[in-house]
């Protein structure tokens, strides 16, 4: 990789973009306000230190409830977790690490890293949660070649998983297996033996597993459409009807502006507050949470991944949000090659990576690099330093100009190539014959056998476990080769395959996901709850996916998100931050009490409906609704404690006022955090 992977910030052009993300009023804040209903703001009190939990009485620092939002009657709540108060509080703290904590998974065994027990406990405890072995975790890389600074997306997978805390993952990872005529079959023939918490149910681990986190409605449609005939079904989302909250996309006036446009209409989108690449965001979320489509935006996050360019790059505000259309969603179930020959033709990644500024006599190889290292063979797919140098040569010729892509002859180089196994003459003086070439190169590195096992590898590891079995990474290498890169029966023979159907609770949440999970889980509607009153620039809809994609921000990962080309990395083990847990708690917290007014919630007492009598009962009841399984009997426990009462006791539908804090204990559980 050439010295730098993302262009530097330029600076403003005559045309006023400078590629920066400017400060909006409607953005969330840790420090804002209470939304106090059409008379104003209420000034809280000064917040205490440290992470605030929400509990039945408010929060607990003092600040007051938003207008119209859920307050029960006062019972004991969450104490601030930095809190060394009396020994009660200790003990409390103490149960919330342990079912939280529980999320931290190796080997089916619920433990804390040093570093969460460390926040949790009273007395710290040493250590390194990764180890003091780093690896990259592949074999010798080629003679020759020079490793890029940013691991690819498999590679730094398996650099997390050489640590101490992904070894014991692997103890507790399947092995073996085989595929069988269909999803279904694959399903009701392989047995679940690895430790988990989770319910070895398989509706219940295909909904985890194929959308970003299992709802009553997607559970009862998979049980009534049958397990075949569901993911057909989500294998064709262009015959899934828009949801209600897709069609209030229409709010975000960015999102069907071609590049031409977002340039000349800028100033009067500057004043409506539209940010377009953050719009493109935006919408992504909205996808995520309310698609009826979610398979395919799954797969989409995993491209954007995989071939992934970031949202906030120089020339984003113009080109990230057609890359998004015309790029990965065109091409998210379809065939792989013709995906990478568009994006090699897009300006969104020529800008990203600098072809832009490449030609015959002063080449720059950042995207010939990444397309063999980062976007197909791998680093360890054979080519070397020659190779790349050889590919950028080749690639010089293709630009931007007007906002579009643009084939420049006078700056490519003519004369005869070979990379890897891909040799031509390369000769013509022809335009439309040059740039033909370079096509014919980047499908042949698309259909590279190495290119197979690297987006198996890849795709293994999304749907399966951090440590995919072997077996399983060659059979959809063999499915990948054999249908010429597309992608719909490598999924087929995915699921399959009895390792899919094996791995229950092999895979853990990462942040954005166990936000968007909650928000599944809680039921949260995309319209506005009564009374509020926003910025009037922008609807309460477009300003709430604003402060949702702001906290995904504060919580470290947001869809495009990350300034290398690498993407983010898909195992437990790059994950482990104590804070950003805790953080995803308290953000669970503010969605039970109906904190974000821009949306609809379902009031807590009203999640069950028809509440049991006592304690216990009502927390069995609570985490089939909102996990959709029981929890043990240990977990249990812990979530009594935390509302103070015994199974046998007693409960109204709001819990005697704890209903709160135990539905925000329960999504604090590993069968939560687990996917």
């Amino acid at each position: 990789m050439a010295d730098l992977n993302v262009p530097p910030r330029r600076p403003r052009d005559d045309r006023g973009w400078d590629g920066y993300q400017h400060p909006h009023p409607d953005g969330y804040r840790d420090n804002a306000m209470p939304y106090a209903g059409p008379g104003g703001y209420t000034t809280p009190a000064a917040p205490t230190s440290g992470p605030q939990w929400v509990g039945p009485d408010g929060f607990a620092g003092g600040y007051p409830q938003p207008s119209g939002g859920y307050a029960p009657p006062p019972a004991p709540g969450l104490p601030n977790l930095d809190d060394d108060g009396d020994e009660p509080r200790r003990g409390r703290r103490r149960a919330l690490a342990a079912i939280g904590g529980a999320a931290v998974v190796a080997g089916g065994a619920a433990f804390l890293s040093p570093q969460v027990r460390g926040l949790f406990s009273d007395d710290a405890v040493a250590g390194d949660a990764t180890g003091t072995v780093v690896t990259d975790g592949t074999a010798a890389r080629p003679s020759g070649q020079q490793p890029s600074t940013v691991r690819t997306y498999t590679e730094q997978n398996e650099s997390y998983m050489g640590s101490r805390a992904g070894a014991a993952l692997k103890r507790n990872a399947p092995s073996g297996g085989r595929v069988f005529a269909s999803p279904a079959a694959a399903a009701a023939a392989t047995q679940v033996t690895v430790k988990t918490v989770l319910a070895k149910d398989p509706i219940r681990h295909l909904a985890s597993r194929t959308t970003f986190g299992p709802t009553p409605k997607v559970l009862a449609d998979i049980k009534r459409l049958g397990i075949d005939d569901w993911l057909r079904q989500q294998l064709q989302p262009e015959k899934i009807a828009p949801t209600k909250a897709e069609l209030k996309l229409a709010e975000l006036p960015t999102l069907k502006l071609t590049p031409t446009q977002l340039r000349d209409q800028r100033d009067q989108l500057n004043e409506r507050g539209a940010q377009p690449e953050r719009e493109t965001v935006d919408a992504t979320i909205a996808r995520q949470i309310w698609s009826d489509r979610q398979l395919f935006e799954v797969m989409v996050d995993f491209w954007n991944d995989f071939l992934h360019v970031a949202a906030d790059f120089d020339g984003g505000e113009i080109y990230r949000n057609s890359f998004d259309q015309d790029v990965i969603r065109k091409h998210a179930l379809g065939s792989y090659p013709e995906m990478l020959v568009a994006a090699n033709k897009h300006p969104a990644l020529l800008i990203y990576l600098n072809q832009t500024d490449s030609r015959k006599d002063a080449v720059n190889e950042n995207l010939a690099r990444e397309n063999l290292e980062l976007y197909s063979v791998g680093v360890d797919g054979g080519y070397t330093e020659k190779d790349v140098r050889q590919a950028a040569m080749l690639q010089t010729g293709r630009g931007v100009a007007d906002g579009r892509y643009r084939f420049f002859p006078e700056r490519h180089y003519v004369g005869k190539v070979k990379i890897l196994g891909f040799s031509h003459a390369n000769n013509s003086t022809d335009p439309k014959v040059a740039d033909k070439v370079i096509d014919q190169y980047i499908t042949y590195i698309a259909l590279h056998a190495s290119t197979a096992r690297y987006v198996a590898s890849s795709l293994a590891t999304r749907f399966v476990s951090d440590t995919p079995p072997k077996s399983l990474v060659d059979r959809l290498a063999k499915a990948y080769t054999t249908n010429k890169g597309q992608i719909r029966p490598v999924l087929a023979t995915l699921f399959s395959s009895s390792e899919f159907w094996a791995s229950v609770g092999q895979k853990v949440r990462r942040p954005m996901e166990y936000l968007v999970a909650t928000y599944r889980s809680l039921g949260v509607g995309p319209e506005a709850s009564a009374g509020f009153d926003g910025d009037k620039r922008r609807t309460p809809f477009a300003q709430g996916l604003r402060q949702v994609q702001d906290k995904m921000r504060e919580l470290g990962q947001y869809p495009m998100g990350k300034p290398t080309p690498d993407g983010y990395a898909d195992v437990y083990v790059a994950w482990t931050s104590a804070g950003t847990m805790v953080d995803g708690w308290n953000e669970a917290g503010d969605l039970i009490a109906a904190y974000r007014k821009q949306f609809t919630y379902v009031r807590p007492e009203k999640l069950v409906a028809k509440p049991p009598a006592t304690a216990g009962a009502y927390v069995d009841a609570l985490a089939q609704r909102l996990v959709h399984q029981k929890l043990s009997a240990k977990e249990k426990a812990l979530v009594l404690g935390v509302a103070g009462v015994s199974a046998g006791t007693k409960v109204d539908a709001t819990f005697n006022g704890a209903i709160a804090a135990v539905a925000r204990t329960i999504l604090a559980s590993p069968q939560h955090h687990l996917r």
